[in-house]
């Protein structure tokens, strides 16, 4: 079918490249309908090429989907060629729905999607009706980490549970079995596993299980690291220790802020520095010193660390404050506790 579209050549055949790319294989596609002439030299629409495999899949008949993930990286140099790109990405989506054997899913992330629909607005995004978000609440990240667990026989004769139970009625004895009561001993304090969602969260209030399965992982290796030196804790009979759960902290914050946050918003980072050592809970005045602006500004600016999940925003409307959740906080050194706010000298920054 092919064949009277795209004009095929000889491949070499001392060639070595392993590129994975089809090699004699040519063509001339254009994004629009070619003129007649054009057409004739071989010319041929994308929408012409797709329809061609469209009857071709309905003979089989076969039916192709196609998947798109980690789009967040895709672009990640240019927030402007990211929500350009994903636009015209979505776009050929709609394009494709009169198609019953090509079928495209995309998987995005609800921050990028806010984002290509946000100040310039995306007229098309009320077309896009099937669509499902994916929300992670505590019980389906307890089934996660139980499923991944129980993937380890030697695991299951520790715990005395075969794979049914523990992802059955007894997923709390299970999660017993691995961890202590809590890792902060007191009447208020938090179960162990609430402790570590509570370690793992953004400012958005999310979890993203690429966070706590590092944080598994680091904890595990941890506990590796301390029997090999002949630390013991006898408090607990549990798998994991509670000082293996806290040194786990460190490493998926420094993680977290370089690899995730200062990658993907870098224009952010010189703001984020300069609150390295500093109060968790901020105000725009204290912000508007630090980052050497007006109020007005800073509050624009901490805004932006809101949307990306860096600052937790409470107080009021009227009177903002933005606190730093415990994911970012080992990573920059920042202390507990509220910033002082300090009296801006005559001739100092003004809300502007």
């Amino acid at each position: 079918m092919y064949a009277e579209h795209l004009r095929v050549s000889r491949a070499n055949s001392n060639s070595t490249r392993l590129t994975g790319a089809p090699v004699g294989l040519g063509g001339r596609i254009t994004f629009q309908e070619p003129q007649l002439d054009d057409a004739k030299r071989g010319r041929v629409s994308v929408d012409t090429l797709f329809q061609s495999a469209e009857e071709a899949l309905e003979r089989l008949p076969l039916t192709v989907w196609i998947l798109m993930d980690r789009l967040d990286v895709a672009f990640a140099e240019s927030v402007g060629l990211e929500a350009n790109a994903l636009r015209a990405l979505f776009k050929v989506y709609l394009d494709l729905l009169g198609k019953d054997h090509i079928k495209l899913k995309i998987f995005l992330r609800t921050d990028i999607w806010r984002r290509i629909t946000g100040d310039q607005g995306f007229r098309e995004a009320s077309h896009i009706t099937k669509h499902i978000t994916i929300k992670w609440d505590k019980p389906s990240l307890v089934n996660l980490v139980i499923r991944r667990a129980v993937q380890s026989a030697v695991l299951l004769r520790y715990v005395g549970l075969d794979a049914a139970a523990a992802l059955g009625e007894n997923q709390s004895d299970f999660l017993d079995k691995l961890f202590p009561e809590q890792v902060e001993v007191g009447p208020n304090k938090p179960k162990t596993f609430d402790w570590i969602l509570g370690r793992t969260t953004d400012g958005t209030g999310q979890n993203a299980p690429r966070e706590l399965i590092h944080f598994l992982n680091v904890t595990r290796n941890e506990e590796i690291r301390r029997l090999e030196l002949g630390s013991l804790e006898t408090e607990s009979q549990s798998l994991f220790s509670r000082t293996a759960i806290k040194n786990a902290l460190p490493e998926v914050s420094k993680v977290r802020l370089e690899q995730t946050l200062y990658a993907e918003y870098p224009d952010l980072r010189s703001l984020v520095m300069k609150l390295e050592r500093e109060k968790t809970l901020q105000k725009p005045a204290s912000l508007a010193t630090l980052w050497q602006v007006g109020e007005i500004r800073a509050i624009a600016l901490a805004e932006q660390l809101v949307e990306v999940g860096f600052f937790q925003r409470r107080g009021s409307k009227e009177a903002p404050e933005y606190w730093v959740p415990f994911l970012y906080r080992p990573a920059l050194s920042m202390v507990q506790g509220a910033a002082e706010v300090q009296e801006m000298e005559e001739g100092g920054f003004i809300s502007s």
